[in-house]
């Protein structure tokens, strides 16, 4: 019987076995399915993420044309998004992680989709775009009716051509103007948006299996880059669409997409985008708070007995530095460890050169798509094409190539240093060549050239009555310019001294001009076309190397960014970790991020040499620029931010050298901040929005 019963219990005994497997297993496999689950949502969210930045920076020339403001307040609605991302970025680091998080984040993808639509709003409650041209002075319902430019008639709607514009769309009723419900709603989008990175990387990191975060990290950052993508092409295919497509008669419109008045359906992309957003957020809100991922799975690995695990928290904590354990954890300690931060060189010289480095990227990147524009007259469509498609690609192989060779080389911090500054001089090396690479001023007559041809000079003027055009009662505000058979662009058909014309739409052709007669006296060709006389050949030839060296550029500068952003773990103690990068990102977005646009627009501004008329009859947005001067502005600002950006580099270089020894050995780099990097990940478990650049810091050594 003895026998029998002990049979009995040994099968009970593994029956309990069997059922703890199963449910171990089962509660795995949810775990798995679970934070699987997780995975595919946030990379939706960090997808619509990254396609609202393209969106939002490759629509604002589209912005400032249909609202009709200046560039510099263009720029405003560019940085408002980081005033909203920074009014709730430290609430929901710290506060974030205490809480839901799955559904944390679905709210901000809520919020980030209803600020997206709220940003393409205002289209739906204005009155349709009117631009200056011949077409929205007379209805040409008739095809056979002609339209007379240049009238010798006093009574002419010519003359008060552009009070036709003041339309009830420019403000509602409150008086505000429609554009700041677009900064508004981008602001919005930056509030959304706060949560996702920091809290869902920290759900990963949270409920992973030990050591897989990492990979599944690398997964969302690298499927994420079908974003900008994406983005670029969709804004491309918006901006070929008439801004009130479906609304207007696309047979009446006189101007094509590389006209400077055009305006594209810049709406549309944040439609999709809005839609996209809240698509992306429904899903966290079905996720639960946790997956149960038992505690002692990261803090005690199961080979380890308890004795070993304390006796290597004890090791750990003595190792660390001592003040992390006296300072205080309230506003003081807050306060001692930002004067440590401040005081400690290396990190202060690497903040303030980072910020240089980003006003310049920030300034540079949101206006280049216009300089192109203007200086080598291509349509930002095509531009948003070939960043899409050339250049998003080449910037995602050279990051990548930047982390590969740091882990193959095993780089420690002198090798990081150098591998970032070469990579950052040569790209600036490139990018010196940039403006060598110019078109010829626009011959328009009147503001760049005399009416005969010849040039006005350096500082060009507006003179738009000689001889040929002083009976014709002519607007001067009006910007709808034709392009002559003399070889000139003329800022209307009426200062042209067009008499008659034939056509409708983007087939009007003017006829008997006197201003192109008088240059063109030997031919009886005598007309004018609608729109800005082509570029020179050779100007095609210099686009394409411009865009050539550009590339090149993105590569070498994309080649240092993962080690970039290594450094800043490389200059401050373990334990300010956290605080050291929350700083970096609040000084780059608050005053690199915001301000940049601004005053970049506002220098850009100067060079002005034609304003429009916005629909409340002040001064709009810029119909055309003096190339050269846009140039030498444009690249003075790029340049002069990047001079002290190389040499606070070269200062952190040679102090950096100093401090870990002149020979770059291993023994060398084994000292200083580098011989605690067994503990760096430790002072990162109470912020967890940092842990990626934790993961990537420890794999550089391995």
């Amino acid at each position: 019987m003895a026998t029998k019963t002990d049979l009995s219990d040994s099968k009970k005994d593994s029956h309990q076995h069997a059922t703890d497997v199963q449910s171990s297993v089962k509660k795995k496999t949810k775990r798995f399915g679970g934070l699987k689950m997780f995975m595919v949502a946030l990379t939706l969210s960090f997808i619509c993420k990254a396609l609202g930045a393209v969106v939002t920076k490759s629509s604002i020339i589209q912005i400032e044309r249909r609202f009709g403001i200046t560039s510099s307040e263009a720029g405003l609605i560019d940085g408002s998004f980081e005033i909203g991302n920074l009014l709730v970025i430290t609430m929901v680091s710290h506060f974030g992680a205490k809480s839901h998080i799955p559904r944390l984040i679905g709210i901000g993808c809520l919020v980030m989709g209803i600020g997206s639509i709220l940003t393409a709003s205002p289209h739906f409650f204005m009155e349709y775009y009117r631009y200056d041209s011949a077409s929205n002075v007379k209805s040409f319902e008739n095809s056979t009716e002609k339209y007379t430019p240049c009238s010798i008639d006093l009574n002419s709607t010519t003359i008060n051509k552009s009070s036709v514009l003041l339309e009830s769309g420019c403000k509602n009723e409150s008086g505000l103007p429609m554009w700041t419900y677009v900064l508004l709603g981008n602001m919005l989008r930056g509030i959304g948006e706060t949560p996702i990175t920091p809290l869902g990387i920290t759900y990963i990191d949270n409920f992973a299996k030990e050591g897989h975060s990492t990979f599944y990290i690398g997964i969302l950052h690298s499927v994420s880059v079908i974003g900008p993508v994406i983005g670029f092409l969709l804004v491309s295919f918006c901006i070929k669409l008439y801004v009130d497509i479906g609304y207007v008669d696309l047979s009446t419109i006189t101007i094509k997409p590389t006209d400077s008045r055009w305006v594209g359906a810049w709406w549309l992309g944040f439609l999709v985008l809005g839609i996209l957003s809240i698509a992306a957020g429904i899903p966290f809100f079905f996720m639960p708070k946790s997956l149960e991922k038992p505690t002692k799975e990261r803090k005690s690995p199961p080979s380890l007995d308890v004795s070993s695990t304390n006796g290597s928290r004890n090791q750990t904590t003595n190792f660390k530095n001592p003040g992390q354990i006296k300072e205080p954890k309230d506003l003081t300690g807050f306060f001692h460890s930002l004067k440590r931060l401040l005081t400690n060189w290396m990190y202060f010289i690497y903040l303030i050169s980072s910020l240089f480095a980003f006003s310049s990227f920030i300034g540079y990147i949101t206006y280049l798509a216009k300089y192109l524009e203007q200086h080598f007259g291509q349509s930002i469509s095509k531009l948003n094409i070939l960043i899409g498609v050339v250049a998003m690609p080449v910037i995602c192989i050279s990051v990548f190539l930047g982390g590969f060779i740091s882990k193959k080389l095993k780089l420690k911090t002198l090798g990081i240093a150098k591998l970032f500054f070469i990579s950052h001089v040569c790209a600036i090396a490139l990018q010196v060549l940039l403006p060598s690479f110019n078109c010829e001023r626009r011959s328009v007559a009147g503001l760049t050239v005399t009416y005969d041809g010849n040039d006005l000079g350096t500082h060009p003027q507006n003179i738009s009555f000689p001889f040929c055009n002083s009976d014709c009662n002519c607007d001067t505000n009006t910007w709808d310019p034709v392009c002559g058979d003399d070889g000139l662009t003329y800022m209307s058909p009426c200062l042209a001294g067009c008499k008659s014309s034939v056509g409708r739409g983007k087939d009007l052709v003017f006829h008997n001009c006197s201003c192109i007669e008088a240059n063109n006296f030997q031919s009886i060709k005598t007309s004018a076309h609608l729109g800005q006389c082509p570029m020179e050949d050779d100007c095609s030839r210099k686009f394409i190397y411009f865009m050539t060296v550009q590339s090149l550029s993105s590569f070498f500068m994309g080649l240092g960014g993962s080690p970039k952003m290594m450094l800043i773990f490389k200059t401050v103690e373990p334990e300010l970790k956290s605080l050291a990068v929350g700083l970096h990102l609040l000084v780059l977005r608050a005053i690199g991020g915001i301000l940049a646009p601004i005053y970049f627009g506002a220098a850009i501004d100067t060079s002005c040499l034609k304003w429009g008329t916005n629909n409340c009859g002040d001064k709009g947005a810029c119909r055309i620029y003096d190339s050269i001067s846009y140039r030498n502005i444009f690249f003075a600002l790029y340049f002069g931010l990047n001079v002290p950006t190389v040499i606070l580099y070269v200062i952190l270089y040679t102090i950096m050298k100093k401090k870990y020894g002149e020979n770059n050995t291993g023994s060398s780099n084994s000292g200083g901040i580098d011989a605690d990097e067994s503990n760096l990940k430790e002072p990162l478990n109470n912020n967890k929005e940092f842990v990626l650049p934790a993961h990537e810091d420890s794999e550089t050594h391995m």
